[in-house]
């Protein structure tokens, strides 16, 4: 594996197993934190989802101050933030205070989904109709607020986003298309494909070369590929396999042309009732990389052969918490052995 490879980090849900209460899952993700910092992660991200039984991370933002004050060094960041429903003004304030509070650990990534079913969608909103502002347009105003860079002509020029900390935020955007991946080009942000989300690797395949191939290198950055996706290690293959095995992606496709993907079979159902859509479900199984550390080792290999990535983001595969966190734990000892290998293969600075 290449350096860029070796960077990894995580994507956790707070999913709720059994009979755990809410409250067990958020302690949960807290405690994975800490272990990821310790395991030598690089990010420890959240998501955000509303009206689930199943996921408990409805509010990122309080998450990450909290996780933040409960580790020292890992960076810890949404994926994502659900700008559609939001202010972008309110969302750079949130993310200052952050970003203040601890300057140069905070991320702000965000997602294009509504992130839950129509009725939180509708409750989230503070009009009747949806917010007629593009999407893109939407992060620009963002990055704006973030950087205190409105423009004179700006009708709110002036204003800013208070408190300005040190290291603003740094944005991301994650997707599951080609056309978010044009997106993140044309504003010049790190994308990141939620393979989590689609298991469509030919999709994959286009929105990276897509994303490569239209980056708008006049922003001042250079491309950042990250992928997003299920990792599932455990101390053989035959029992990795069996998690993976009950990973499945379900989207619910509505006439109008739209498509989301949920966390089982009665939210598709549900979504689509709520849509007043006609509706159909697609169940696929998830593009998962599982097994022993060994075979994973492989999987990650080739995966950056055929990819290139900056980053991979483990995404939170398994519901049950003690075989979540030894999945992880397997994962940094992986880690740790592919930077052992590196630095062995580097020529040795003192003799040179």
């Amino acid at each position: 594996m290449r350096p860029k490879g070796l960077k990894l980090s995580i994507l956790d849900r707070s999913p709720i197993n059994g009979g755990e209460t809410s409250a067990e899952a958020l302690q949960h993700t807290i405690e994975l934190a800490q272990q990821a910092e310790m395991w030598g992660y690089h990010r420890f991200w959240v998501s955000e989802h509303h009206g689930s039984e199943r996921v408990m991370g409805s509010s990122p933002e309080v998450l990450i101050s909290h996780i933040l004050a409960k580790t020292e060094r890992i960076r810890v960041g949404s994926g994502g933030v659900m700008l559609q429903h939001y202010s972008p003004y309110k969302v750079a304030e949130n993310f200052n205070v952050l970003a203040s509070l601890a300057p140069g650990r905070v991320d702000l990534g965000i997602g294009r989904g509504p992130g839950g079913l129509p009725r939180s969608t509708k409750a989230l909103r503070v009009q009747d109709e949806p917010d007629p502002t593009p999407f893109a347009e939407k992060i620009r105003e963002l990055q704006r607020f973030l950087q205190n860079r409105l423009e004179e002509e700006h009708p709110l020029f002036g204003l800013q986003a208070s408190p300005l900390p040190p290291e603003p935020a740094p944005v991301f955007l994650l997707g599951t298309s080609p056309a978010s991946a044009v997106m993140a080009a044309e504003l010049g942000l790190p994308y990141v494909f939620a393979l989590f989300l689609n298991s469509d690797e030919s999709a994959m395949d286009k929105a990276v070369a897509t994303y490569r191939d239209q980056f708008d290198c006049g922003q001042g950055s250079d491309p950042l590929v990250m992928l997003a996706l299920p990792v599932i290690l455990a101390d053989t293959d035959e029992t990795a396999r069996s998690f993976a095995a009950e990973l499945k992606v379900i989207r619910v496709h509505l006439a109008s042309g739209r498509t989301f993907t949920l966390t089982s079979e009665a939210a598709a159902q549900e979504f689509g009732r709520q849509s007043q859509e006609e509706f159909t479900i697609e169940i696929n199984p998830a593009s998962v990389i599982y097994g022993s550390p060994k075979t994973a080792r492989h999987q990650l290999e080739e995966l950056q052969d055929r990819y290139a990535f900056d980053e991979l983001i483990a995404v939170t595969a398994i519901d049950d918490f003690e075989q979540r966190l030894r999945s992880f734990e397997l994962l940094g000892e992986l880690l740790g052995e592919l930077l052992g290998q590196l630095l062995g293969e580097l020529p040795d600075q003192a003799g040179t």
